[in-house]
């Protein structure tokens, strides 16, 4: 086993476990490149689920000089990580399965919280400050590096697309019929969480009919596979109930790499989305968001930034179910009026 430095600052390889979802995965940015300025002649490995690997690919501050991009299976996670002879490693997930994987692939040192009865698996734990109130989760990963003594700023999530990564978002838009010299929404209709996050498909569509018409646009439909019943319900929509703006709103739902999605994003005149990785990567890419919460609670996850977060207030948000055991009011009381304005406003903002 790799013997364990007396002082930190003479780490020369350091393994980073990022989150597990994508939007956290985004807002931990922050964190990891305080990671990155911390050790700045480490050899840093970001180890991060196979679907987001590209996030790491694109400019942002962390400046990995490797991406592990993770296999599904536990032995393959651990026999990678041992490979790399890690003298310390770093996890901002809480599961009791990732601080396991580092100590059976032979870290001597483990950071992170002590989480889900992982405690005595860790060699270092943060010291944490008292939160009063709702804490952002991008600041639970700030607060976690801090608690290290490593200094975090206050800064947002940065990233810009590669150059390479630019022209094929161009690509991508212009075989979906694109017209480029048009000022493009991308609307993200789906949520991985579950469908009590997602506004409805029919005011997603009433949306694009007026962006197109009254705003001259072309809209983008973006998302995963699991997307493509709320895409496919806005087209039904249109097709019976605005025909004539069917042609200017194109369903890339599922039919998009992470990188292509990233593209598309970037070229984004404005971004239109429920709480979802999509939100959280427009923001960081700095593009416009209008963002719409139901079920979860948006002084947690709103997108950071000058952007337009929306909510409807009732009683019983944020109740972070999956399925909405009653009529959906959260979602269903966001008209489509009122994103339309947000828009508007966001567009004309960024114009000034």
């Amino acid at each position: 086993m790799t013997p364990i430095p007396q002082d930190t600052t003479t780490v020369s390889r350091l393994i980073a476990r990022t989150p597990n979802w994508l939007g956290d995965t985004i807002l931990a940015l922050p964190a990891l490149a305080a990671l990155r300025r911390r050790f700045p002649e480490a050899h840093l490995t970001i180890a991060t689920p196979k679907g987001f690997a590209d996030v790491f690919r694109e400019d942002t501050d962390v400046r990995p000089d490797e991406v592990m991009a993770l296999p599904s299976a536990t032995t393959g996670v651990r026999e990678a990580i041992a490979a790399g002879r890690f003298e310390l490693g770093i996890l901002l997930p809480n599961s009791f399965r990732s601080a396991w994987l580092l100590r059976q692939a032979g870290v001597p040192q483990r950071w992170g919280y002590p989480t889900s009865l992982r405690g005595w698996m860790l060699t270092k734990t943060p010291v944490r400050i008292p939160v009063h109130g709702v804490q952002h989760q991008s600041e639970y990963y700030r607060a976690l590096i801090r608690g290290f003594g490593i200094p975090c700023g206050d800064e947002a999530p940065r990233m810009l697309v590669t150059a390479a990564t630019a022209e094929r978002g161009v690509t991508v838009l212009q075989k979906a019929g694109v017209d480029m010299t048009r000022r493009l929404a991308v609307l993200a209709p789906g949520a991985a969480y579950g469908q009590a996050k997602q506004w409805p498909p029919e005011r997603v569509a009433q949306l694009a009919a007026r962006l197109v018409k009254e705003r001259d646009m072309h809209c983008v439909m973006v998302g995963a596979g699991h997307d493509r019943d709320a895409a496919r319900a806005v087209e039904a929509w249109l097709s019976d109930n605005a025909p004539d703006t069917r042609s200017r709103v194109m369903d890339l739902t599922g039919r998009t790499s992470l990188t292509e999605l990233m593209a598309v994003i970037a070229r984004a005149d404005v971004v239109v989305a429920n709480d979802s990785g999509a939100m959280h990567l427009a923001a960081a890419l700095g593009r416009p968001v209008v963002a719409m919460f139901g079920p979860t609670d948006e002084r947690a996850t709103r997108p950071i930034g000058p952007h337009d977060v929306l909510t409807a207030k009732v009683f019983c948000r944020p109740c972070h179910l999956r399925d909405c055991p009653i009529d959906h009011r959260c979602m269903k009381r966001i008209t489509a009026d009122a994103v339309f304005a947000a828009v508007s406003r966001q567009l004309a903002f960024r114009r000034s």
